[in-house]
């Protein structure tokens, strides 16, 4: 248990009204959708995408393909360094949550918490630290102590009281599998997460992750064309339901789709042994505007100003905190 720092969680509805919020990381993927001139069709065509993928999966006692819908929320995670400085919290990290309304009984369940995920403190890591610690360098290496910060940071608010009141069960990151990677199909199939895939090699995000606590499975869902990266505790086929987890899938392949349509838009789906590339030339793209560029180039600017207004400004405290945890 964290008694040092203090974790609170806000929430805002992602639809087509959805305006990001002041504190919201502008490189945060649902944010890049919300802006400009397209706004709203951008919005709408998205919640379209995931609540037809959402009813395509879910097909049983839904003979016209329209019985479900999802609902998604934005939950801003804040944390003061100080306790009692709440007024002065840092927006840490955002992450989405689903939900799962059924026409058919009027009944609205809880979906699963994570899917998306995006950190201030991710982007320090990667856009500054690992920046500087290349400068010069022959060859590409990692220091040490990566990821060790962030990672320990979500695992205390894991175990916050914030997280218990919020969110029923542990979360499930769901991403896009790695352009420089090769992955093999296995003979394992589930009904809903469908065809599992595997890869030989362990890759830098895999090594962040884990010091989340998170570990990665790889599956390709029926109706999709390439495997998702699961990041999860726990068992992910035991310990979500089947509309947990397509609540899920729906939201995050119909998001890899805009984001990353080479991959997840592709006219020919992954054979038995699959290396996922930007450059494939064979994809379609969706009736929705997404600035990637963008998104690359604010990152650089967001790890700048989490290294200003919260690593340097408490350096000495996470350092000590951190090792605490270590030991």
């Amino acid at each position: 248990m964290n008694n040092d720092f203090a974790f609170s969680v806000k929430r805002i509805r992602f639809d087509e009204n959805y305006r990001p919020a002041d504190t919201t990381r502008i490189t945060t993927n649902f944010a890049n959708l919300a802006r400009g001139e397209m706004r709203e069709e951008n919005l709408r065509n998205t919640l379209r995408m995931i609540n037809n993928r959402f009813n395509a999966m879910a097909d049983w006692d839904n003979p016209n393909g329209d019985r479900y819908g999802v609902e998604l929320d934005i939950v801003s995670v804040e944390m003061a360094v100080d306790a009692a400085a709440r007024d002065e919290a840092l927006p840490l990290i955002e992450i989405l949550q689903t939900h799962i309304v059924d026409k058919a009984t009027n009944q609205r369940v809880e979906g699963i918490a994570g899917n998306n995920f995006s950190s201030y403190v991710r982007d320090y890591d990667f856009s500054v630290v690992l920046k500087e610690h290349n400068r010069g360098r022959e060859s590409f290496s990692v220091p040490e102590d990566f990821g060790v910060l962030h990672g320990q940071l979500f695992r205390a608010f894991l175990h916050s009281d914030a997280y218990r009141e919020n969110f029923a069960k542990p979360p499930v990151i769901c991403i896009s599998v790695s352009s420089t990677r090769t992955y093999y199909r296995t003979d394992n199939v589930h009904p809903v997460l469908g065809v599992e895939y595997r890869k030989e090699e362990s890759s830098l995000t895999d090594a962040y992750f884990h010091e989340m606590g998170l570990r990665v499975r790889y599956f390709m869902p029926p109706g999709s064309v390439a495997p998702l990266a699961f990041y999860f505790m726990g068992d992910l086929l035991g310990d979500y339901t089947n509309l947990e987890l397509i609540s899920t899938i729906s939201t995050m392949d119909s998001f890899q789709k805009i984001y990353r349509p080479e991959i997840y838009n592709a006219n020919a789906a992954a054979g038995q042994v699959y290396r996922p590339s930007l450059e494939e030339p064979d994809y379609s793209l969706t009736r929705i505007v997404y600035d990637r560029e963008e998104r690359t180039r604010l990152a650089s600017e967001q790890g700048q100003f989490v290294e200003e207004h919260f690593i340097k400004p408490n350096r000495q405290v996470l350092e000590q905190w951190t090792a605490r945890q270590a030991s």
